[in-house]
């Protein structure tokens, strides 16, 4: 990234019944955001995103999405959103779904997204004959194609199995490190963070500080030995090595 992108930030501060929250950070690579069930983190993207109007500012670069005169809705912040649940088009195929953010936003680089996710094999099936890892590959393609200028990822991962999150971590940090684009990742797994983090920020009770930078050391700590031998092979299967 050149020297002007490094100085550009995402700059929020937001304020409602269960938030009170403000923090900056470069508007580049991976940031995680953690903290337990019910702290405020799906609250603070969603105001982020526009779905939920909380009063205070948020920027991104050198755009203001709002402030004390400005409200942007939602369609014109240029966010993708990826939601703990892909919320696909269940009567379009998977081409259909990625050529509906296509014709939405005029991005050109769908054969890039389909190559980048691996797609090309899923484009002709339906959304009902995926599996939950793929939904979320699909989801991930959908929002980039719709040409945002910030990523949101909201437990994107819960959902899935070991097998499924081994094959889907990798792809979110190739995807970090080759988009240029900023992202947001929502998390209460530490693997996760630790694997995907720039730098972590946690909230708690809908307040933001910044995390311990021994948070998240790797540990197999209160998995079954079941467990641990199925981490592994999904692991090695997707290439990672510990």
């Amino acid at each position: 990234m050149d020297e002007v992108g490094t100085r550009m930030t995402i700059d929020v501060s937001l304020k409602g019944p269960h938030l009170d929250s403000a923090f900056t950070v470069p508007a580049q690579g991976v940031t995680a955001v953690w903290g337990p069930s019910g702290a405020g983190k799906t609250t603070l993207l969603r105001a982020i995103a526009g779905l939920v109007r909380l009063s205070g500012h948020v920027r991104i670069g050198d755009e203001t999405w709002q402030d004390g005169r400005t409200f942007r809705p939602v369609h014109k912040r240029r966010v993708g959103f990826v939601f703990q649940e892909a919320s696909l088009l269940p009567h379009l195929s998977v081409r259909g779904n990625l050529d509906y953010a296509v014709k939405r936003s005029a991005s050109r680089n769908f054969d890039e997204v389909v190559a980048q996710l691996n797609l090309a094999p899923l484009l002709d099936r339906g959304i009902a004959r995926l599996s939950g890892g793929e939904r979320q590959r699909v989801a991930i393609g959908r929002a980039l194609l719709s040409a945002p200028k910030l990523l949101l990822m909201d437990e994107p991962l819960s959902s899935l199995d070991g097998e499924a999150k081994a094959e889907i971590v990798p792809l979110i940090a190739n995807l970090a490190k080759t988009s240029g684009l900023p992202i947001l990742y929502v998390s209460h797994d530490a693997y996760e963070i630790e694997r995907l983090a720039d730098r972590v920020l946690r909230i708690q009770e809908g307040k933001v500080t910044a995390a311990p930078e021994k948070a998240f050391d790797a540990s197999l700590d209160g998995l079954s030995e079941a467990q641990i031998k199925a981490l592994a092979q999904a692991a090695l299967k997707a290439g990672i090595r510990f």
